[in-house]
C-alpha cells in the first residue's frame, strides 16, 4: 500500500469514527438516537441559488468530474438546513461515463444514451471499472470527509435495472418497452446486462467507501414499472450482488425507489438494511411489509412542501407517528418520499428539518 493509499485509508476510518454515533447511523443500525434524524434526496442542487450560482455554465457530467465543486455543492445543503447527513454530489451515469459509455445529460430531458445497447455484442462497451477510472471521485470523497467531521456522507449509485433502462432506451422512458421486451423476450442478454452494471455500479460503491463515505444508497428509480415476479426473477440478483459486494465495509445499505409499494418486501430482501419508502404507503404499512430487522426510510410527500407551513408540520407529524407505531427496533430515518424538486422554497426544507428535530426530540 501506498503512502498515498495509507493516507486515504486513515483518513476515511476516522470519519467513519467520528460519525459512528451520528443519529443518522444510530437509526440507521437501529439503535436509540437522540431525534430523528433527517435528510433529502436531492437536497444538493437545483432548489438552492446557492448551486445554481457555482454551477453556472458548467455541464451536469463536468461539475460531477470537479472535486472542488463537488465539495462545495454537497456542503451547502448541510450548512443551510442543518441536516443530519450529506448526500454526495454526482450522477448514476457518471461510472457508465468512466467505462466509456457516450453519455450526456441534457437539461430538462436527462441522460442520453448516443448508441444504446441492444445486443449481446453491445455487452462488450461495458467494461470493469476500476478506481484509477475516476481518481475525481476518491478526491471528492476526501475533501468532503475533511469538512464534514462528524456529519456522515452519503455514498450512491444507481442501480442495474435503472441504468440498464437509460442504456437499452437511449434515454428517459415512461413505459420502458425497449427494456421490457429485452427482459423478456432475450432472457440471457438482458442478464448479462444487469450482471455487468451489477459489478460497476458495486466498484462505484467500494470507491466511494473507501474513500470514506459512511453510508451507501441505491437508487433504482424505475423499477416501480415492475411486476413482483418479474423483479424477483429477473432484477434482484443483480441488486443483491451489488449489497453483496459492499457487504464487508460495514456501512449501513440502503435501496431506494419510487412506486415500489408492492416490490417493498423484496428491496428488503435484495440486501438493504434501509429501505427507503415514497409517499405512497405509510411507514407502519411498509414496516409490515418489509418485516422485521430493517430500518425504514421516508416518507413525506415532496409536493406537500409547496403547501402553507402548518400544512407541512401537521404532514410531517403523521410521518413521524406512523413510524412510532411500528415499535421495537426499527429505525427511521425523516425524508421525502422522493427527491427535491427544483422549485421548492429551500427555507422550507429548513424550517421541516428543525421541526423534525423538535418534533422526535427524546
Amino acid at each position: 500500500m501506498s503512502e498515498t493509499t495509507a493516507a486515504q485509508s486513515g483518513q476515511a476510518a476516522a470519519h467513519r469514527g467520528a460519525a459512528y454515533d451520528s443519529a443518522f447511523l444510530r437509526a440507521a443500525r437501529r439503535e436509540p438516537v437522540p431525534h430523528t434524524p433527517v435528510w433529502f434526496m436531492r437536497q444538493a442542487g437545483r432548489s438552492l441559488p446557492e448551486y445554481l450560482k457555482v454551477r453556472e455554465g458548467i455541464p451536469m457530467l463536468d461539475s460531477c468530474m470537479r472535486p472542488e465543486l463537488v465539495k462545495e455543492i454537497t456542503l451547502q445543503p448541510v450548512r443551510r438546513h442543518k441536516v443530519d447527513a450529506a448526500i454526495f454530489f454526482s450522477d448514476i451515469v457518471v461510472p457508465l461515463k468512466a467505462v466509456g459509455i457516450d453519455v450526456d445529460i441534457k437539461p430538462g430531458v436527462g441522460p442520453v444514451i448516443a448508441d444504446p445497447i441492444r445486443t449481446v455484442a453491445d455487452l462488450d462497451r461495458l467494461r470493469p471499472l476500476e478506481s484509477d477510472d475516476m481518481p475525481y471521485i476518491t478526491e471528492a470523497v476526501g475533501l468532503l470527509v475533511d469538512e464534514l467531521g462528524s456529519t456522515p456522507l452519503i455514498g450512491f449509485a444507481g442501480a442495474p435495472f435503472t441504468l440498464a433502462s437509460y442504456l437499452v432506451e437511449g434515454g428517459p422512458s415512461k413505459s420502458h418497452e425497449k427494456t421490457k421486451a429485452m427482459m423478456y423476450g432475450a432472457p440471457e442478454l438482458w442478464a448479462g446486462l444487469v450482471d455487468r452494471l451489477a459489478d460497476i455500479t458495486a466498484a462505484f460503491l467500494k470507491i466511494q467507501i473507501e474513500a470514506g463515505a459512511s453510508a451507501v444508497q441505491l437508487f433504482d428509480s424505475w423499477v416501480g414499472a415492475l411486476a413482483p415476479d418479474d423483479y424477483r426473477r429477473s432484477v434482484m440478483p443483480a441488486s443483491t450482488k451489488v449489497f453483496d459486494a459492499v457487504a464487508g465495509y460495514g456501512v449501513p445499505r440502503i435501496h431506494f425507489g419510487v412506486g415500489t409499494g408492492e416490490l417493498l418486501g423484496l428491496l428488503g430482501q435484495a440486501g438493504a438494511d434501509v429501505v427507503g419508502v415514497d409517499w405512497r404507503v405509510p411507514l407502519n404499512v411498509a414496516a409490515e411489509r418489509v418485516g422485521p430487522g430493517k430500518a425504514l426510510q421516508g416518507n413525506l410527500d415532496p409536493a406537500v412542501l409547496y403547501a402553507p407551513t402548518s400544512v407541512v408540520e401537521t404532514k410531517a407529524r403523521e410521518v413521524l407517528h406512523a413510524a412510532q407505531a411500528i415499535g421495537g427496533d426499527t429505525g427511521h430515518i425523516f425524508n421525502l418520499g422522493h427527491g427535491v424538486m427544483p422549485s421548492m422554497d429551500p427555507d422550507a426544507l429548513t424550517r421541516l428539518v428543525a421541526f423534525v428535530h423538535e418534533t422526535s426530540a427524546r
